[in-house]
């Protein structure tokens, strides 16, 4: 427990955390690749180019800060990460290194104003947070290892077949490469994929969702080719370029916590924007193979029809469910026939027709899209609980102006 100066101390230093957080971890990351490249083969390069991780770091310290005597109230946004965390294969060893650069990043930035005693406060609440993580995650690692089929770390999986969805999507099969088993997972989940591309110096990770219900003698992920510029695109690039059927690449244990609810019965809407619809494709097969009886509505965007996947396999899921809906419609339609739901941002006029304040809603897209639906859903009256959604990349603050898009 921490004692009642030291949460005093730490909670006075929020409001400069709130301002000056960005350059903190900015400094901090700098620092901690400069003495430890090796753990450049764990975090992501793209985030960490974008500003994503830096932004994302400095608000889970300026939220730990100003509830450190509430930590509770921060348990999702530990949650969330925590699953990060074990998909990539942080380990309890990782958190003294991190805790001792971020000490010397809030020294180096904030210079005389952090004093020994708030470095100090700073230390034994870094302790009480990295062992909240470390305790969440233990939990995770050993529900991953102990389930049917399940593992720790990374498991080597063979590519069984190769599907291109749209002109950016394309879907990759996979099986285990040892031929067992591959464990279930909960509708929403991502796989966290690990290569080794030649030329590069460390190995590079990136986060897919599973775009298919659990129950298959498989895994799937679909997977949008990036533009191809430093650092953006690398993975995604060399899996449509390079991975073919009968290659290996490394996986670790679904996970991840924004994820379909089966014991709900209310309406749901599933709303997406480009690739976020991969988790979507998950629920939705996995509420028709239910046999759900609920209102169920598919909401996609995309930019136009041949960046639309799964077009068909959705009209035949919502075909299956009693109560299933499918809409969607396009920035700029390249078709003049008007073979869509409507044209442009996904609107309010569009989504009060099928919103009601009950429906429970699940967002995946873009960080505009997410800033645009979130605030209609509001607008609608929706329940603050009931607007669910899942950033492709660090968590970050959807009020915040964050105008960069994310990928999967």
């Amino acid at each position: 427990m921490l004692s009642q100066k030291t949460i005093d101390i730490v909670k006075s230093t929020a409001p400069v955390l709130e301002t000056e957080g960005k350059k903190i971890t900015t400094c901090f990351y700098k620092m901690l690749f400069e003495a430890h490249p090796e753990l450049l083969n764990i975090f992501n390069h793209v985030n960490q180019k974008q500003g994503r991780q830096q932004t994302a770091l400095a608000n889970t310290v300026y939220a730990a800060a100003k509830y450190i005597d509430q930590l509770e109230v921060i348990v999702p946004t530990v949650t969330q990460i925590a699953h990060k965390h074990r998909g990539l294969g942080i380990k309890p060893e990782h958190y003294p290194i991190v805790g001792e650069f971020l000490l010397k990043a809030i020294k180096e930035v904030l210079g005389d104003a952090a004093t020994d005693e708030i470095i100090g406060a700073w230390g034994e609440a870094y302790g009480v947070i990295a062992q909240a993580f470390i305790d969440v995650e233990k939990g995770m690692y050993n529900a991953a290892a102990n389930q049917e089929n399940g593992w720790i770390d990374f498991k080597d999986f063979t590519v069984v077949k190769k599907e291109q969805e749209s002109n950016v999507i394309t879907s990759f099969y996979l099986k285990p490469a040892d031929g067992s088993g591959v464990t279930t997972y909960v509708p929403g989940q991502y796989l966290t994929v690990r290569v080794t591309i030649p030329g590069e110096e460390y190995m590079l990770n990136r986060q897919y969702s599973l775009s298919c219900a659990p129950g298959h003698d498989y895994y799937r992920i679909s997977v949008k080719k990036e533009k191809d510029f430093e650092p953006n695109g690398k993975v995604s690039n060399y899996l449509h370029d390079h991975v073919q059927v009968g290659d290996t690449i490394e996986i670790s244990a679904p996970s991840g916590n924004f994820t379909l609810n089966m014991e709900e019965t209310a309406p749901v809407a599933l709303i997406s924007g480009g690739v976020g619809l991969t988790p979507m494709m998950s629920m939705l097969e996995t509420l028709t193979n239910n046999d759900s009886k609920r209102e169920v509505y598919f909401v996609h965007a995309a930019r136009n029809e041949e960046f639309h996947a799964f077009k068909e396999t959705v009209g035949e899921l919502t075909e299956k469910l009693e109560n299933g809906h499918a809409y969607y419609g396009y920035e700029k339609p390249l078709n003049a026939d008007g073979n869509h739901h409507f044209e442009g941002y996904l609107s309010k006029a569009f989504l009060q027709n099928l919103i009601t304040k009950e429906t429970i809603t699940y967002i995946c897209g873009p960080v505009p899209f997410l800033k645009n639906t979130v605030q209609i859903l509001t607008e609608l009256g929706v329940k603050e609980e009931n607007i669910r959604y899942e950033f492709f990349g660090p968590a970050m603050d959807l009020t915040a102006e964050e105008k960069s898009e994310v990928t999967a």
